[in-house]
């Protein structure tokens, strides 16, 4: 079975068991018990993702890092169904979203294939598969962040939920630069940083009035400076010109965000 057959089926298979779930939790009775089942049913979903992408990337992967490959496809199935469950139950809001997450898997059957062929020879679509990987990780970002601050846990379990959810998604994206068979100090280390600086963002919006939507906006827009920069570094081409426009994104969301508030109401 050639791999472009593989990746169709488990985008099929995966948007399926997203429509299985919804169908199957309208069955359910009791908040608690609904809840409860979405919860294990999302997980098992993500489990499903990383058995179905080993399974269609199984030529590249090896005992060491490319296995990172395999983190942004579980996370953004994790994301998507977390979010899924926050959506209306009108099948004008679920149908979109099924067909966004199909078309999200398939693309990241191609990027993820791309990185694990680059991992052992040089290929022409690697720039290309780093920027849809860039953006699919910032969609999974702002949808698990949503899903974390919609819960309004206590100010220290939302920073160490949002700095555990970061580190494996900083991580994969900056493996993503040099594709090394091997763990660095360096690629750990920056890992590291970035989340603990999207945590302490995440704690800092504890004392902004900010909607959930405005703050999950900004934590993402963290997370994009953030691995740009840090992308950039890995490369050797973290210019001053290129620190320049990371900065004035983050200062005009900054604004917006500012100007976003409702003060004193």
């Amino acid at each position: 079975m050639t791999k472009r057959r593989r990746f169709l089926i488990t985008s099929i298979i995966l948007s399926l068991g997203f429509i299985a779930i919804q169908l199957i939790t309208t069955f359910k009775d009791g908040l608690f018990v609904a809840n409860q089942f979405r919860l294990l049913s999302i997980g098992a979903l993500g489990l499903l993702t990383l058995i179905l992408f080993s399974w269609s990337l199984k030529e590249g992967l090896g005992k060491n890092l490319t296995l990172l490959s395999l983190i942004l496809p579980t996370f953004f199935t994790v994301g998507v169904g977390l979010f899924w469950f926050l959506l209306p139950s009108s099948v004008f809001a679920r149908l979109p979203a099924v067909i966004f997450y199909g078309l999200g898997i398939y693309a990241l059957c191609l990027t993820t294939n791309i990185y694990t062929v680059a991992a052992i020879r040089t290929i022409a679509l690697l720039r290309a598969a780093r920027g849809v990987g860039f953006v699919l990780t910032l969609v999974t970002s702002f949808l698990i962040f949503d899903t974390i601050l919609s819960l309004k846990a206590p100010i220290l379990i939302t920073g160490l939920s949002v700095a555990a959810i970061s580190f494996p998604l900083f991580l994969q994206g900056y493996w993503t630069v040099r594709l090394s068979a091997g763990i660095s100090k360096e690629l750990v280390l920056m890992s590291v940083i970035s989340a603990l600086i999207v945590g302490e963002v995440a704690v800092s919006l504890f004392f902004w009035p900010v909607t959930v939507v405005v703050g999950s906006l900004f934590l993402t827009v963290t997370a994009y400076m953030l691995l740009g920069l840090g992308q950039s570094k890995l490369e050797a081409r973290l210019f001053v010109q290129t620190i320049r426009e990371y900065l004035f994104v983050g200062i005009l969301v900054f604004i917006g965000m500012f100007f976003a508030t409702r003060w004193g109401g």
